[in-house]
């Protein structure tokens, strides 16, 4: 499968694949470091990451759009990629929580910059039939990166004398062979489309989408809204009583589970068409939090919590290559920007839904709140006509 795969999504896989190696060895470590070491509390925290992933949510959109307007892909991911390794890192040095929201600002504008040229640029470069592997063999070492990271960082403080600001500091060594791989290993592909008018101004590029891409990305958006932070569910696992170095383990396994779904994952899409394993994976996810809401002991919430996974396996690959089969090439970036958007969007009053019916009614009540939003949305999908 990998032998087949162009030179372009082979090293657009490593790529992620150190980036989450450098930001896995932070950012589970962050909440600790601000308020262990700089002394903030939880509204400096929610303020951070609520900045971080508005703005990250916003420049999708606008960065997509500017791709297929200047039809140029590896300026804006070499750029984006150079930028939040750059600055991440940077983190270690902070005197002040204020400071580390500058960061995580800067991170997120690089995020922004990059994502949506990225996938597109992915699906330039191969043929339709292969789509769904090329993400899915993406999105596996993007979660291998998740691995590995925090296994990193846990090794690296087990030794004498490293501090949080030294794991920091040391993981700007593979943000810097991100860059090394970008800037020599990819090219945008030649292309005979030229560029769409429409790419000139946003509004009339989402106009010119397409009223499938416009009922899918609602379908997106509606099960997003009930695909609140995993750390509800880590959460949960904590007062089923597991211990607190067991839940980093077993987020280490989660992401294992999910780098082998999404390398399988895009293969079956690629099989059986983006829609059937869409709506498999939004079922699996609405019968895994259905069985948060029963499941009271350890055991049976692990086992859940492990197959959790495979919904990713089976919808990441099958979404992206969906997007792509959906709109013109000459507007391939805009509408993986309108869909990076919607989910990042769609994800801010996920979580602050779920925190409050979990306050309000029980944490039964949220879990099974999130499992009915991802049945409408998979009600929603099954209008989407397409033939993929």
């Amino acid at each position: 499968m990998i032998r087949s795969l162009p030179r372009t999504v082979i090293v657009l896989g490593l790529v992620s694949f150190f980036t989450d190696f450098s930001s896995e060895m932070i950012y589970p470590l962050l909440p600790v470091f601000l308020t262990g070491v700089l002394g903030a509390g939880a509204v400096a925290l929610g303020l951070i990451e609520g900045v971080a992933e508005s703005t990250a949510s916003l420049l999708k959109v606008l960065s997509g759009t500017w791709t297929d307007r200047t039809q140029k892909r590896k300026p804006f991911i070499l750029g984006g990629y150079s930028l939040a390794g750059a600055v991440r890192p940077l983190i270690g040095l902070a005197t002040s929580w204020t400071l580390v929201l500058g960061m995580r600002f800067l991170d997120r504008v690089g995020k922004g910059l990059r994502t949506a040229p990225r996938d597109a640029l992915i699906a330039d470069a191969v043929d339709e039939a292969q789509r769904g592997r090329a993400y899915g063999f993406h999105r596996s070492l993007d979660h291998a990166g998740a691995v590995v990271g925090p296994l990193a960082a846990a090794g690296l403080l087990a030794l004498e004398g490293v501090s949080l600001r030294h794991v920091f500091l040391l993981a700007a060594l593979p943000a810097a062979l991100v860059v090394l791989l970008i800037a020599l290993g990819i090219r945008d592909q030649l292309t005979t489309a030229q560029p769409d008018p429409a790419a000139r101004n946003l509004w009339r590029g989402w106009k010119e989408l397409g009223g499938n891409f416009k009922r899918l990305l609602l379908a997106v958006l509606v099960f997003t809204l009930g695909n609140s932070t995993d750390a509800f569910l880590l959460l949960s696992l904590t007062q089923a009583g597991v211990e607190p170095a067991w839940v980093a383990v077993l987020w280490s396994l989660h992401h294992g589970v999910k780098m082998l779904a999404t390398y399988w994952g895009g293969s079956l899409a690629d099989r059986l068409g983006y829609r059937l394993p869409i709506l498999g994976g939004w079922v699996l996810y609405a019968l895994v939090y259905a069985g948060f809401g029963l499941a009271h002991t350890a055991p049976a919430q692990i086992a859940l919590f492990m197959i959790y996974g495979i919904y990713f396996g089976l919808t990441e690959p099958a979404e992206k290559a969906w997007v792509s089969r959906l709109v013109p090439q000459s507007l391939r970036g805009t509408a993986f920007g309108w869909y990076h958007g919607a989910v990042g969007i769609g994800a801010l009053p996920a979580s602050l839904l779920f925190g409050f019916i979990w306050q309000q009614a029980g944490a039964p009540a949220a879990f099974f709140a999130g499992a009915g939003l991802a049945g409408c949305a998979a009600l929603l999908l099954l209008g989407v006509r397409a033939a993929r």
